[in-house]
């Protein structure tokens, strides 16, 4: 057998398994990052292209010296069943000037065919989705697999939250780690800015604005940085054909929270049963995240324009996964 994909014995039940389904860009750069985060035992890259896996793993495996220690190989669908966690990037990749939601009759059959076999292989653990577009694909896999809501979340707008925030840290001249809020909708055209939750230190927006004493005209420097959030990937897209560095680093928060059972809360793409007026729809609201999946979602009061945001947002995944082919789901 291949010394990239003898796999370690088992111990205790403990044992973090992360298994990462696509060896892209995107699902190396995570797994390059989640070594180095020491949260997982084992870490496993599967994808169609087994040399590309074989690669990517290869070149992870010669920094061991320099992260904690991780057991890092190749693995097969066998692998889902005692897997904590199964991470799914595979894809095709969004190419300049195409949206996220034209992705979408590319990828669906893709993420919906490995729920399956994830589903299939009895595997206990959470399922995490990344492959764009996101929302849909995330209902697509929920559908697929036939699992609770709990277990089937997206990467959502945890990105796009932590894009937000950078822009309000440099506007503001404030660190970043001090500065909170929230991209909430659709991870992509549709989503918008929860100005309502938006703080510094405690301090609201509205409440800050005049102590800082830096802004021209606040509405429309509002504007500008929630288009900018929107935007952000298209820019990286354009100048050099993928985004990866910040979506792993995402992905690792993610992972933290559901290995560590942190409770936190992250704006992941879940399924909405009620919950802000909303129905059989994924995508991005502040969900309580720990090792069990989602186990709660936070209803924040929304003010009417962000919660009318809220439902446009809906309205448009509703509308493209209405476009799905019918033996998608």
């Amino acid at each position: 057998m291949d010394s990239l994909t003898k796999s370690n014995p088992e111990s205790a039940s403990s044992y973090r398994r992360v298994v990462v389904v696509g060896a892209g860009s995107v699902g190396a750069t995570y797994c390059y990052a989640l070594a180095q985060s020491g949260l997982a035992d084992e870490i496993i890259l599967i994808d169609k292209n087994e040399d590309l896996a074989r690669g990517q793993v290869l070149d992870l495996v010669h920094g061991q010296p320099f992260f904690p220690t991780v057991t890092i190989r190749t693995g097969s669908k066998s692998d889902y069943a005692q897997a904590q966690l199964v991470v799914i990037t595979a894809g095709l990749a969004q190419k300049p000037d195409e949206t996220r939601l034209q992705l979408l009759q590319k990828n669906a059959a893709i993420v919906g065919s490995i729920a399956e076999e994830v589903a299939v292989s009895q595997c206990k653990g959470i399922m995490l989705i990344v492959s764009n577009p996101v929302d849909i694909l995330t209902y697509v896999a929920l559908k697929r697999s036939g699992w609770d809501r709990s277990r089937v979340i997206g990467s959502g707008t945890v990105l796009d939250s932590a894009r937000f925030r950078h822009l309000i840290s440099r506007h503001c001249g404030v660190d970043v780690h001090n500065v909170h809020g929230y991209i909430l909708g659709e991870h992509g055209d549709s989503e918008f800015a929860a100005w309502s939750m938006t703080n510094i230190a405690g301090m609201s927006m509205e409440n800050y604005c005049p102590v800082c004493n830096k802004c021209g005209e606040w509405e429309t420097e509002r504007k500008q940085i929630e288009q900018q959030v929107r935007e952000s990937a298209y820019h990286i897209i354009n100048y050099k054909g993928a985004t990866h560095f910040a979506v792993g680093l995402a992905l690792v928060r993610i992972t933290e929270a559901i290995l560590r059972g942190q409770n936190s809360v992250l704006t992941v793409s879940t399924l909405m049963k009620g919950e802000f007026g909303l129905e059989d729809v994924c995508l991005s609201v502040p969900t309580l995240l720990n090792n069990n999946g989602v186990t709660d979602i936070i209803r924040s009061p929304l003010p009417e324009a962000e919660l009318k945001a809220l439902h446009h947002s809906a309205s448009v995944l509703r509308q493209a996964i209405q476009s799905l082919d019918t033996d998608t789901l």
